[in-house]
């Protein structure tokens, strides 16, 4: 059998640890592609010579061509400028929408069958430039930002309560960003509501946290953002497409009706598998989540607004 391939665009830290975590899960065979060639080479290289000790054997090469990716199942972007300390992912907006832009266009010139997973900040608004330049159907392109909120959210629940992280289930929806809206009300810790388990005020700090987890990082690195957490989560998208997995999993999906809005990528529960983004599920939100969710949308529509005005 055909084994799957995975392209990688974007050899920074995010990227080259995405391919480490799809090809020690034998995903796939990697390809990780960088305008630095040395830097995909070098480590696709590393990671490649760890295959005897972690035992995949899936090939993992690096390039600056983007024939060698020829062939490709799922396409994960990564590259783009990173975010800086004191920079919001507002701030990215203008320098990595080209940058998206181009990836795309590049990439499915050779892999015009490939599902797309974008993570390059501002998450949603990127992900709308991946979709409006492929021209691809909604199902074929999405973006990983609920899957990384909601491990961070159900982490710091799990460290206040002293329990497994397994058994902490949440969902995180809306933007990418400081707007994102913690679900409180759809959290629970082995089947018990959190609300009954965390006082009111001490929660409203943990979601806080949450919010600002990405920026937290960046303050701690000064020279960086999160990579481990924000791979290890592309990575479980990219199995869950491969092996078709129809999982139930928070992603920046385009919405069209659901949820009141339109035109949109936001993040929202989907039914993830071999198609894609095969549905996206409409969760019951009160008065208050509803305006919160509202709020994030907005956010998100002024980027893409932006966009559409400087033509993208």
């Amino acid at each position: 059998m055909k084994r799957a391939k995975i392209t990688v665009v974007g050899a920074g830290m995010t990227g080259s640890t995405t391919a480490h975590w799809c090809a020690a899960a034998n995903l796939g065979d990697v390809v990780l592609i960088d305008v630095d060639e040395g830097i995909a080479r070098g480590r696709a290289l590393d990671l490649a010579q760890s295959s005897p000790v972690e035992g995949f054997d899936v090939d993992v090469v690096g390039t600056a061509d983007y024939a060698d990716t020829a062939g490709s199942d799922v396409i994960v972007i990564t590259a783009g400028s990173p975010r800086k300390p004191g920079m919001s992912r507002t701030d990215l907006l203008n320098v990595n929408a080209n940058i998206v832009k181009t990836v795309t266009e590049q990439a499915l010139k050779h892999s015009p069958d490939a599902y797309i997973i974008v993570l390059t900040n501002p998450l949603d608004a990127m992900t709308y430039v991946a979709w409006k330049v492929s021209g691809l159907p909604k199902h074929r392109v999405m973006g990983q930002s609920g899957i990384l909120d909601t491990a961070r959210f159900r982490y710091f629940i799990a460290k206040e309560l002293g329990v497994s992280v397994r058994d902490v289930q949440s969902f995180v929806l809306g933007g990418h960003g400081d707007t994102m809206v913690p679900l409180v009300r759809y959290t629970y810790v082995g089947g018990v509501p959190v609300e009954n388990l965390i006082p009111a005020d001490r929660l409203q700090q943990l979601v806080d946290r949450a919010r600002n987890g990405g920026g937290e990082i960046v303050q701690l690195l000064r020279t960086g953002s999160a990579y481990y957490a924000p791979a290890r989560a592309l990575a479980e998208m990219v199995e869950a497409v491969l092996r078709d997995q129809k999982r139930i999993l928070p992603v920046s999906a385009l919405l069209e009706g659901e949820y009141g809005l339109s035109g949109l990528f936001m993040g929202v529960p989907v039914l993830l598998g071999g198609s894609g983004v095969e549905r996206v599920i409409e969760l019951d939100l009160n008065d208050e989540e509803r305006a919160a969710f509202q709020r994030s949308a907005d956010e998100v529509r002024g980027m893409i607004q932006e966009l559409e005005a400087l033509g993208l």
